[in-house]
Order: C-alpha cells, then structure tokens, then sequence
C-alpha cells in the first residue's frame, strides 16, 4: 500500500464546519482582494484623481495578488506567542511581497510614472492597517464559532507524561482548536502519577476500547513510550472498530531540542529533533538581513575603519589586521578579521586569552577592545559569508579544542554561523572565561539562540548591542 501521510497542516481540527464557520473562512479568503481594490478606487475618489483604465488595472492585478499572497486568518505557522501580533506580521510581511510584485511590474511595463504618488503611498499604507483591522475582527467571529460545543469533538489521552499533559493543557486554554479534554488512560494509580483534578484518571489502558464505543470520543491521543510500540500497535488495531481519530503523540520532552519539527521528506515523515534554524527560507531571509545590514552600515563606518587602521599603524609594530583561525558553520575553519590590539598575533595550539590590564595589549588596542571596535573588520566576513551579523561568537581553534570536550553539546552551536554579536554578549557572557562554568554560560545563551531564532530576536539583539556599547563591559 502506497499511503502519504500529510505533515503540513497545522489547523485546528474542527469537528464539523457550520455554515457561519464556512461562511466566514469564505470572508476571510476574499476580504484581502476585495479590500485592496476598493481602498484604491475610495482614495482615487477623495484625491480627485480620475478612475482610468489604468487605475482599474491596478486595481484588478492588486485584487489578483492578494488572493494569492494574503491570508487575513489566523497564521497558525508564525513564531509568536500572541496570536494577533502573528497575524499582524504575517499581514504586513505578505502585503510588502504583494508591493514588490507591483513595483517590479510598474518598472518593466514603464507605467510607474503615469500613477498618483499621494495615492499610492496613501494607498500602501491605509491598506494593511484596515486589513489588520477587519482581520481582528473576522477571527474574533471565527473563534466564537469554534468554541461552540456543537463544532467541538471530545479527546482522550492514552498515557500521562510530559508530552501529554503539556497538550492537554494547550488544548483546554485554547477554545479555538474546538477540542473537548475528557480525561486520561495509564496503568498506574493516580497517586503514583501525582495527578490532580485537571488530569482526571478515567482508568487503565484495557479500559480504553470499551470506553470509545460507550462515549463516542471523536480524537485518542496515544502517549505511550516508544518503548511499547507493541502495545500501541495492537490498540490502534482494536481501536479500527471506531470512528475515532487517532493520534501518536511522542514523549518529545526526554530529549533536549533544536529547532523541533515536523517534515516531509519525499512523502516521508520525519521529526526534526536537532536541526539548524535556517534550512530552506529561513537561511534565506537570514542571510538578506546581514547584507541589508552590513551594505548599509559599511560606507557610513569607511571613514572610521581608515582612522583606526591608521591608530593601530602608528601605536605599534605588526599588521593592522590580525586573522585568526576559528570554527564556523559546521565547525569548518576560517578565518576571522579582527584589528590587532595586541603586541602578538596568537593562532597556534595553545591560544590564551586576554585578561585584564593583559601586557600584550597595546594602549590603543586596549580603547579598541573596550568600544568592541576591534572586530569591525568582521563585517567583511558577513560580506563574504563565513559570519553572520548575530549568532554564536566564534571562538579561537584551540579554545574549541578545549571545550568540546568538557562541555555537552558545545559544538551543536556550530550549526549556525557564528556572528559578530550574539545573545550570550547581550546577556553579558564577554570577555575572559576563567572558569568552566563561565563557558558553560555562554554555551547555554547559544543553544538558546538556536531554539529561539527568529529576525525579529535578530534585531533585537542587534539594537540591544548598540545600546550596551558604553564601555563598561568585561572586554579587555
């Protein structure tokens, strides 16, 4: 038997769709087109500029592109833990999409002249702030609709462990996902769980079929260890005789994740238990930030990076530019530009690092190093690709050498590319690690940027950087 199995939808899973929940879907679905199209012609209207043939066009291909691109639903996929600032940006991010699509056919058909300015850029702005708008309200209905107890169905859990709790849990504080908790199955008593009375304990594993067919459950969710894949297996069997859906749910929660995630492999599924944030768009979108950023930033920090080359010229013999062997993406070696604030350039098997009022740095190294303008010269590896604006900070080849071996998972930060910045300096964790446990607090805030990532934690972190750069770190 050749089955797919679909691991892309991420939806709640309605029991029946009432005519006012279709209705609304519908609504939703065509509001972006209907919108975008009619704002255009009210403005034209209260500018007093005449509704042409061209205006029309305008209108019809924007109404095209926002059915296409523009969903004003809930975006069950978007990193936030606000459902209305997800849709919000996910309104705002297509939106900007559907702009470019119009610039760049404005721009090769020669047509971008003959439109009003005042009404375009009025038009760019009032349309996804109303769309926002009717979008709040729409799912306001549809949440309403969903949380009638007609569109619920009733759900039981096959086991109690982290994974199932935490599920049911979600599922009792969010009324959209139209599902009714009943209670638990486990072969052990109640008080060995440690349950309470929002884990009620409806009896043990054998009691499960019989109690399908008596209360017609609509969802099971089988929490058993993988170690008892054969019990699961022989209930998914019995429970063929029902009309319940049924869902494996596994105990996720045992094992210390990056970037968790559902996939699709060639129809295959597959769950991602430690992956790098940026496969697929992500790396994308990650990578055109860096170079927005740093094209951005170079030409205004030119006159600068001349300045300092000079300073570091003249204040003592050596290169201006010191290179250093590091690990980057993968843990492959590169090689990071820092200006030379120190009387040596170290890059051999024993590496020490700088400690404070350190002899071998130079007195302008030392104003270099205390600014953090020592490691300007690294937006020319963002350029080139080897580091990125924020992620984890490379550290010296001879440094990982060293902490690979006395830190758990210390080259699982590897799997992004290091920055120039990163949540571990922002939360503190610079200059000198003395100690073990220093590096394993910075190895932490790294994993934890793995698990968060998102642009928008990169501009954070980016804006707090500049903000922290008063002198007063722990970089000497």
């Amino acid at each position: 038997m050749n089955s797919r199995i679909d691991t892309t939808r991420n939806e709640p899973m309605v029991f029946r769709a009432s005519f006012a929940m279709a209705f609304i879907r519908f609504l939703q679905r065509i509001v972006p087109a209907v919108l975008s199209s009619t704002l255009l012609l009210v403005i034209c209207l209260a500018y007093g500029v005449p509704i042409d043939q061209k205006m029309i066009i305008l209108a019809a291909v924007s109404a095209i592109l926002a059915l296409l691109l523009i969903r004003s639903g809930r975006d069950y996929s978007a990193n936030f833990d606000n459902p209305r600032a997800a849709m919000a940006f996910s309104i705002v991010q297509r939106w900007l999409l559907l702009l470019g699509v119009l610039l760049l056919l404005a721009y090769s058909t020669k047509w971008s002249a003959v439109y009003s300015r005042r009404v375009v850029l009025t038009w760019s702005v009032a349309t996804p702030a109303a769309l926002i708008l009717l979008s709040f309200w729409l799912q306001a209905l549809m949440d309403r609709a969903m949380a009638d107890i007609s569109n619920q169905r009733t759900a039981l859990f096959v086991g109690i462990n982290e994974a199932s709790t935490v599920l049911a849990d979600k599922l009792r504080k969010n009324v959209q996902q139209s599902m009714r908790v009943i209670g638990f199955f486990d072969d052990r008593s109640a008080e060995r769980l440690g349950v309470d009375h929002a884990t009620p304990l409806l009896g043990r594993l054998s009691d499960v079929v019989d109690y399908v067919h008596r209360h017609s459950i609509g969802v099971i969710f089988i929490a058993l260890p993988i170690r008892h894949i054969k019990r699961v297996l022989d209930l998914v069997d019995q429970l063929r005789d029902t009309t319940a859906s049924i869902y494996y749910l596994p105990d996720i929660y045992v094992f210390d994740l990056i970037q968790a995630q559902t996939r699709d492999i060639l129809n295959v599924p597959v769950i991602a238990m430690c992956e790098t944030p940026f496969s697929g768009y992500r790396g994308v979108s990650k990578r055109m930030l860096d170079l927005a950023v740093t094209l951005g930033l170079l030409p205004l920090l030119l006159p600068l990076l001349l300045a300092i080359a000079i300073g570091v010229k003249l204040s003592s013999a050596g290169p201006v530019i010191f290179q250093q062997r590091r690990y980057g993406l993968d843990g492959r070696e590169i090689l990071v530009y820092k200006f030379r604030t120190m009387r040596v350039t170290e890059d051999g098997h024993i590496v020490q690092q700088a400690v404070q009022d350190d002899p071998r740095v130079t007195p302008f190294g030392g104003f270099l190093r205390r600014w953090s303008m020592d490691e300007l010269p690294q937006l020319f590896n963002v350029l080139g690709g080897s580091m990125s604006l924020v992620g984890p900070r490379p550290h010296a080849v001879a440094h990982n050498e060293q902490y690979r071996k006395l830190i758990k998972g210390y080259m699982i930060r590897h799997k992004v590319p290091p920055g120039i910045t990163g949540l571990a300096q922002i939360k503190g964790c610079r200059g000198e690690t003395a100690q073990l446990e220093q590096m394993q607090a910075r190895v932490n805030y790294d994993l934890e940027y793995l698990r968060r990532w998102s642009p928008q934690l990169d501009i954070q972190i980016l804006i707090a950087t500049v903000f922290q750069l008063s002198g007063r770190g722990k970089a000497y």
